[in-house]
């Protein structure tokens, strides 16, 4: 038996194996330790690391000092700093998915049981929604707006819309959404939503001149290179997920875009596909190359879509949240460490054109965008355009 100060430590932390996030448990090889560990259910050697590792939950790290407190003294300093921020992280997705995925129902009896309040904020809620119908937002908009001016005037409950002011707005953003580190993005659909609503409002106490939103993060969208997503459209064995990031990636299509394709927007004859009242209510096409004509023919014959070019088991159009689960799923697969989303790919699109030479405009084009601004960002991320700048260390004669 040890005694205290020769107990051998094993150091407790997370690791990201095989695209999932494990606890991993780091000890001088020693023959008792390894039969205890061994014990351990769902236990897994990693070949790579030379360490035990095991699904991550408080119940094994319990179970671990269970069986080890006898021969062994835990480190678990480590984990606990990474545990507190994968909770942070995840918290505050968890946040801004609520309101940015979650289905509501909007009847006004819902309404009242959500913001208990009086008949005059039932109307008014119910006139913005159907200001934003007939001005003809998206579902996705009308949802997401709906839920947070909602969020706002429950976060207020004891009084009155018409009461609250722009400090009032300024209060919540610091309390519910600069607090909790919410993203900056969030915080300028949130405050968007509560400008839209009170400019439908009279009589209210809400000044929307001093209302202003935060300013814009300048961040650079996240691309993969061609070999990674060579990798992920290959390591996709299912014909239609295979499809479906393909297609995604060969034409630059937002996730909505890609979702609402009908077979009848695919023109073979002149290589083009319609993207039918995308973002802006605009048509555009963009263009519809040999090897995604092979695949996508392909994917016709084995499952026969009807209306929909991507269906769900049913026939109904086929589900945001499954497209999105559908690459990360691929992504942990291959081992790709970054942060990849269905727009990863559009992007990535975007920005290998540019690299190929393509102009500017064209890409902006294929893209949809309304503002050649926007189409500009793709200058800053590409590699092939800043590997080609020397930087005067070259010059040095060391």
């Amino acid at each position: 038996m040890y005694t205290d100060n020769k107990k051998p430590v094993i150091a407790l932390s997370i690791q990201n194996h095989g695209g999932e996030d494990r606890l991993f448990a780091q000890f001088p090889n020693d023959p008792i330790l390894n039969e205890l560990v061994r014990a351990i259910p769902g236990r897994r050697w990693s070949q790579t690391k030379k360490q035990w590792h095991f699904n991550l939950n408080r119940q094994v790290v319990e179970l671990l000092v269970q069986k080890t407190a006898q021969v062994a003294k835990i480190d678990s300093a480590l984990l606990n700093t990474q545990w507190k921020e994968k909770e942070k992280s995840e918290e505050r997705a968890n946040i801004e998915k609520k309101f940015e995925g979650k289905a509501e129902s909007w009847a006004s009896s819902g309404l009242q049981e959500k913001v208990k309040r009086d008949e005059e904020t039932i109307q008014a809620l119910d006139y913005f929604k159907l200001w934003m119908e007939q001005k003809r937002y998206s579902p996705q908009t009308i949802k997401n707006y709906m839920g947070q001016i909602i969020q706002f005037l429950t976060y207020y409950k004891a009084r009155s819309y018409k009461e609250l002011t722009v400090e009032d707005v300024e209060r919540y953003n610091h309390e519910a959404i600069i607090k909790k580190e919410l993203s900056v993005s969030f915080q300028q659909s949130m405050v968007g939503a509560i400008k839209l609503f009170y400019s439908q409002c009279q009589d209210t106490k809400m000044d929307l001149r001093k209302l202003q939103r935060p300013f814009n993060e300048h961040r650079l969208p996240q691309v993969l290179s061609k070999e990674e997503v060579q990798k992920i459209i290959t390591a996709t064995n299912n014909i239609k997920h295979k499809a479906l990031l393909s297609l995604i990636y060969a034409c630059g299509l937002r996730r909505g875009e890609v979702l609402n394709l009908k077979l009848k927007d695919l023109d073979s004859q002149r290589k083009l596909i319609r993207i039918a009242q995308a973002k802006g209510k605009k048509d555009r096409y963009v263009t519809f190359g040999t090897k995604l004509r092979t695949l996508l023919a392909d994917y016709y014959r084995i499952h026969k879509p009807k209306i929909y070019l991507f269906e769900g088991q049913y026939g109904q159009q086929y589900g945001e949240s499954s497209a999105a689960q559908v690459l990360n799923q691929v992504v942990k697969k291959v081992g790709i460490k970054k942060g990849v989303t269905l727009h990863t790919l559009r992007h990535s699109f975007a920005t290998h054109l540019l690299e190929a030479g393509t102009d500017i405009r064209y890409i902006q084009e294929l893209l949809g965008h309304n503002d050649p601004k926007t189409t500009m960002i793709y200058t800053h991320v590409s590699s092939k355009k800043l590997s080609e700048i020397n930087s005067p260390f070259d010059d040095l004669e060391l």
